[in-house]
């Protein structure tokens, strides 16, 4: 039987410090990389183009699914493994995908994300399993690209892997609020397209039934607390999202 061949496809904006720990973890495992980039400033293509990758770039749209469809589209493997610039694969998760590749009985594969937040992988709170789809044959993934937190869409049978894959989110609490504030403008924006009310009863929804909700959910439920102080720090500026989010969507217009 012949083997299958896998491409992994990333989209890239000035991820000059992770893009080399992403590529090397997967350089025992692609037979091809596909690299679309947002028109960096650093050295991410630089980089890229050592290991190889196939590099497209193009402009960086807000909602960044769709730079990652453009990466898919462009693979010619029989599967595709999507990650992101600050992911990396562990060589348990590379010898899993090698092996499920082979079972023709599945289309896509989710698998578990530790996800790295100021000195440690977050492992309650609701953070692990983390579960994100991101392996699937050719031409049966897809993704919406309407909502940042979307997943694939996939046709057919999906699976579940076992080993995980390593998120180097959030190193630095600096690189944690960057990336918040760019996830907290496009909740403004899905308010603008829902027409979100201005008025008392959403204000107190935002301002305190959610994000009260979440904190003691993820903190108190989800056993956050057990994370120590970066899963109270993880669930309380989480939870701040929704009335920050809210506050800039009163001053839009």
């Amino acid at each position: 039987m012949k083997k299958p061949k896998i491409s992994v496809a990333i989209a890239t904006f000035n991820e000059e410090k992770n893009i080399g720990p992403c590529l090397e973890s997967v350089r025992q495992l692609a037979d091809e990389i596909v690299v679309v980039d947002g028109g960096s400033t650093d050295k991410t293509v630089e980089i890229a183009k050592k290991y190889g990758a196939k590099v497209i770039v193009t402009d960086n749209p807000p909602i960044f699914h769709i730079n990652k469809q453009k990466a898919i589209d462009a693979a010619t493997g029989d599967w595709v493994l999507q990650l992101d610039a600050d992911e990396e694969v562990t060589p348990e998760l590379r010898k899993e995908v090698k092996d499920v590749i082979c079972d023709t009985g599945y289309n896509g594969y989710w698998i578990p994300r530790k996800n790295y937040f100021l000195g440690r992988y977050l492992t309650k709170g609701g953070q692990y399993p983390d579960y994100t789809l991101r392996l699937y044959k050719k031409g049966k993934g897809r993704l919406p690209c309407k909502s940042v937190h979307e997943q694939a869409m996939v046709q057919g049978k999906v699976g579940y892997l076992k080993n995980a894959l390593l998120h180097n989110a959030d190193p630095t609490f600096k690189r944690y609020l960057q990336r918040n504030s760019r996830y907290i403008d496009l909740m403004v924006k899905e308010m603008k397209e829902k027409k979100t009310g201005k008025n008392p009863i959403e204000a107190f929804k935002y301002f305190w039934l959610k994000p009260s909700h979440w904190f003691f959910w993820t903190l108190i439920r989800h056993k956050g607390i057990l994370d120590g102080f970066q899963g109270i720090i993880f669930s309380f500026f989480s939870a701040l999202r929704f009335p920050r989010a809210y506050w800039r969507y009163l001053r839009s217009s």
